[in-house]
């Protein structure tokens, strides 16, 4: 069953209820009225009456004035002597009571009371009973009564009126829930549509400017569900492709070094090489086994960065003793090269994981010294308000505009071939920013083309 005919059922089925109760409200409240006003004007009337006989002459025309006057009152007026035996009128039946005399209860209460008035609210009819107290009159009570009928009249004409006016309402209600509930569910409607065409991945915007209350603070949140959806898609798709990426440069880059391992292999297989070249084909193969450890070496922290939640163990620490390690590290291969080697070595405590930041140091040395011929590699740092400014220089090729922005993305090469020739996993700068974002701090590049590069960060310092 749709929403809109849901709405319709349950307003025509409220309303209907209300108007109901109302109007069986309304009927009963008025009989109840009806009968009290009747009962108060019938013991008004009959004091009136009580007097206006009290002052009739008792003659032959007695009968005839009592019944002029119950057509112009209304009422039934019935005489009764002291003993209650019916001097003039009809004894009617009221009560339970069908004889023709007055019981004694009814006597003595008239009598006690002193021409006060006995109320009698019988099955079929009111009667009220009062005291005739002329002096010598053989006439001692009389009776007014009215038939209930009579009383309800009115009930019936103010029934069909409210019965009218109840059917009225109701196809009223039936008209105006049909509209309400097209109302009401029009933007339930239109939330729902636009909902099913997110969830197809349609590009949808809820647009439910006219609308000022719930319904519109849902569309906007729906909007923003939407547009959560769509960036988390586009990042998706964005990881999807970088991970297709990374996998297809995973197997390159280990495809070539087992190649070059296998055909060494099958070289030395022969027994026909020399000393000379079976000790390079040799060296060629530790080299390949090497840099693919080295891969996996890289790998192994790019994955702990991004599962493991105490991939980084700060503390105290000289950053001396890193440093120094490093100097004494790339010192034979810079002079090797003619190259200048000036990496500072002052005494200055930082908060870091030391193992990482040594990595990361040693890093950017080496891809300095890869990509230096000439001049020189440096590493210094600068002690600021609670910072250490680290940063490694170097005179080299340096880098183009246009491969910053990938800099550090995994396995991107500026110059594929150079690089691998030089024997790089293409995943070091990876690694460096991996671990300085696990330490909240950021890797920045300076370069240009023939005059070389500066890369540089911040750590906490005392």
């Amino acid at each position: 069953m749709k929403i809109r005919t849901k709405l319709s059922i349950t307003f025509i089925l409220l309303l209907i209820f209300g108007v109901t109760a109302v109007s069986s409200y309304a009927i009963m409240f008025i009989r109840n009225y009806l009968l009290q006003e009747g009962q108060q004007t019938i013991q008004e009337q009959a004091r009136w009456l009580a007097l206006t006989v009290q002052e009739f002459p008792l003659d032959d025309q007695f009968e005839t004035r009592l019944f002029t006057l119950e057509e112009v009152s209304g009422y039934s007026v019935t005489v009764y002597d002291e003993d209650g035996a019916v001097v003039y009128g009809i004894a009617e039946p009221f009560g339970d009571d069908e004889g023709a005399v007055l019981t004694d209860s009814i006597k003595v209460q008239v009598y006690m009371r002193d021409a006060a008035l006995v109320n009698i609210r019988g099955n079929q009819g009111l009667y009220v009973f009062h005291a005739m107290m002329r002096p010598g009159m053989e006439m001692g009570f009389i009776r007014v009564s009215k038939l209930k009928d009579t009383i309800y009249a009115p009930i019936t004409t103010i029934r069909w009126i409210i019965y009218s006016g109840m059917f009225i309402s109701i196809v009223i209600i039936l008209l105006v829930s049909n509209v309400f509930a097209r109302y009401m569910s029009r933007p339930i409607l239109r939330l729902k549509d636009a909902a099913q065409r997110i969830a197809e991945g349609k590009n949808e915007t809820i647009n439910l400017d006219d609308q000022s209350d719930e319904y519109a603070d849902l569309a906007r949140s729906i909007n923003s569900m939407a547009e959560r959806l769509r960036e988390d898609n586009e990042r998706l798709s964005a990881i999807n492709e970088k991970q297709a990426q990374f996998f297809a440069d995973i197997t390159h880059e280990i495809r070539n070094p087992l190649h070059t391992i296998n055909a060494s292999m099958e070289l030395l297989q022969t027994g026909s090489l020399d000393a000379d070249r079976e000790k390079k084909y040799i060296q060629n193969a530790r080299t390949q086994a090497e840099r693919i450890s080295a891969l996996f070496k890289d790998l192994l922290t790019l994955q702990r960065y991004d599962s493991d939640e105490n991939f980084i163990q700060s503390q105290w620490f000289d950053l001396q003793r890193v440093t120094g390690r490093l100097a004494a590290l790339y010192e034979e291969e810079a002079l090797q090269k003619g190259l200048r080697l000036s990496i500072q070595q002052s005494s200055c405590r930082v908060l870091a994981d030391a193992a990482k930041i040594e990595q990361v140091l040693d890093n950017l040395i080496s891809n300095a010294l890869k990509y230096t011929t000439q001049g020189e590699v440096g590493l210094a740092y600068e002690l600021g308000s609670k910072k250490v400014k680290i940063t490694v220089f170097d005179t080299g090729i340096g880098l183009a505009d246009d491969h910053i922005p990938r800099l550090f993305d995994r396995f991107y090469r500026t110059d594929k071939a150079r690089s691998r020739d030089k024997g790089g996993t293409g995943l070091g700068l990876s690694v460096v920013k991996s671990i300085l974002d696990a330490h909240g701090s950021e890797i920045h590049v300076e370069s240009e083309v023939g005059k070389g590069s500066r890369f540089w960060f911040e750590l906490t310092a005392k």
